[in-house]
């Protein structure tokens, strides 16, 4: 059974840390990533994650009990909900957060089987980040990496954009463009930078061969794929008509989404 715990001062420190790590947009002091949203609590328990605690506004407070009662371990902490207001990350929040130990994974599980590896290279836009999280795991990415310079995969606005896939899909963030560079190289992995669609020496996304084991690059949302992660790529790129290029995350998921056509086309 779940143990609930009323919260009235917010010098409280469960809201302190809460506030904290939604500010830094990283994890809090003791590991725990903020899940903001009902759809989130049910993700992370769907997934195996480690929820903690439960932090819930005094007016969904049956609702979260609801979701949680049968589950032992599970902390729900209640705030009256204009005290909840201030801490939460959105301006019309559902009364809800769960703090939830995100999965641990190494740089190699990225790579198993046939491997499609998104790589974000300086992307700093947590709704980007997130939103093409989910587009990895929808079309069949077996890993991604968060690069130094990109925005934190534990950000909350990345999470709620994931919609869960953060929860599932193996990530490594924080590490190095040259061994992410190494890593790549070693697994024998095809590796692809998305660009804009008027350059010249990019290959078309349908004449790329994504049924191989292979890697795409996406760059940051004003300067691109840095010359360093490009310097070790083949440019690919999404005809276009009257525009440029596209938003970082509709491009990888039309990337994505091709590279998951032709493999099922493959068998």
């Amino acid at each position: 059974m779940s143990r609930t715990e009323a919260i009235t001062s917010a010098a409280n420190p469960l809201l302190k840390s809460v506030r904290r790590a939604i500010v830094r947009g990283e994890l809090t002091a003791d590991g725990f990533a903020v899940a903001e949203t009902f759809h989130l609590l049910e993700e992370a328990l769907r997934s195996d994650c480690e929820v903690k605690i439960v932090l819930a506004a005094a007016s969904v407070e049956a609702a979260v009990e609801k979701h949680v009662r049968r589950l032992a371990g599970i902390k729900v902490a209640t705030a009256p909900d204009a005290l909840f207001q201030s801490v939460a990350g959105t301006e019309t929040s559902q009364g809800v957060i769960a703090l939830v130990r995100p999965p641990a994974w190494t740089l190699q599980q990225l790579f198993r089987g046939r491997s499609l590896v998104v790589v974000l290279d300086g992307l700093q836009d947590p709704g980007n980040a997130g939103t093409i999280a989910r587009a990895a795991e929808a079309f069949g990415a077996t890993g991604m990496m968060f690069l130094k310079g990109t925005v934190s995969p534990f950000n909350a606005k990345t999470l709620r954009a994931s919609a869960g896939s953060l929860f599932r899909l193996p990530f490594v963030h924080g590490i190095d463009a040259a061994l992410a560079r190494a890593a790549l190289q070693q697994n024998g992995v095809e590796v692809y930078a998305g660009v804009p669609g008027d350059r010249d020496r990019a290959v078309p996304l349908e004449k790329a061969d994504w049924t191989r084991k292979c890697g795409l690059i996406i760059g940051n949302e004003a300067r691109g794929v840095s010359r360093e992660m490009r310097s070790a790529a083949l440019d690919v790129s999404i005809p276009t008509v009257g525009v440029e290029s596209l938003n970082a995350a509709v491009a990888a998921g039309i990337l994505l989404y091709e590279a998951r056509r032709q493999r099922a086309r493959e068998g």
